[in-house]
């Protein structure tokens, strides 16, 4: 049985998305305010059993790199096999300071820590598809096996890597709930009323974290 809205049980779980140096301020494609997710995030883990990471783990010379397109610019958007792609400034190189996880982030119960966008041809900004939409990482697998029902998201940026994390779980059948003050957003080119329509349209509600409890499940 699923929790009531609001109130966390053990079908539930916290996926946290991408919350890294390089999203921070200071880092090579900060979202604003990016920071200020971490003690939110941290709290809002409490309530929950279980969490899964995401971390962005792109090889040097990714092909979502505008360095990697000669005459590009970042934030240009340039045709790839699998569609439109938006291009960004070289960020979470692997190995890199850029790409650890912000060092404040405390979340003792994750299980999981899921890296995406390893594949130097294709970006992956969900933590369950590529961004060919094709391409499964193996999460809602992973989520299914061990009877998560609903899946709360929070972390960076709102309206990309959330957003179709959010998208993504809704499609796969996992209730989703955005708890929307443990995000921060880019909003380039008017994304992030983008993503607010996407989830008005899908039914997928933004919540505040002050608005969960911890339930009996």
């Amino acid at each position: 049985m699923v929790s009531k809205p609001g109130q966390v049980g053990a079908g539930d779980l916290l996926l946290v998305v991408d919350v890294q140096n390089d999203f921070c301020p200071g880092g090579r494609l900060a979202v604003p305010d990016g920071d200020a997710v971490v003690p939110v995030v941290n709290s809002l883990a409490r309530h929950f059993e279980r969490a899964v990471l995401t971390q962005d783990w792109h090889p040097a010379g990714h092909s979502s790199f505008a360095s990697a397109h000669a005459g590009r610019q970042p934030f240009e958007t340039v045709a790839m096999a699998y569609g439109p792609q938006t291009l960004w400034p070289d960020h979470c190189v692997q190995n890199t300071a850029g790409a650890a996880l912000h060092p404040a982030l405390d979340i003792p119960n994750s299980q999981l820590l899921l890296r995406k966008g390893w594949d130097p041809a294709i970006d992956s900004y969900s933590a369950f598809f590529e961004n060919d939409r094709a391409t499964p990482t193996g999460l809602a697998g992973y989520l299914r096996e061990r009877a998560v029902t609903r899946v709360f998201v929070a972390g960076l940026a709102l309206d990309y890597c959330v957003r179709y994390t959010a998208e993504d779980a809704h499609a796969a059948g996992f209730e989703v709930v955005v708890v929307e003050d443990a995000c921060r957003a880019i909003d380039l080119g008017g994304s992030l009323d983008a993503a607010r329509r996407a989830f008005a349209a899908r039914g997928i509600p933004c919540v505040g974290a002050g608005d969960l409890s911890r339930g009996r499940g």
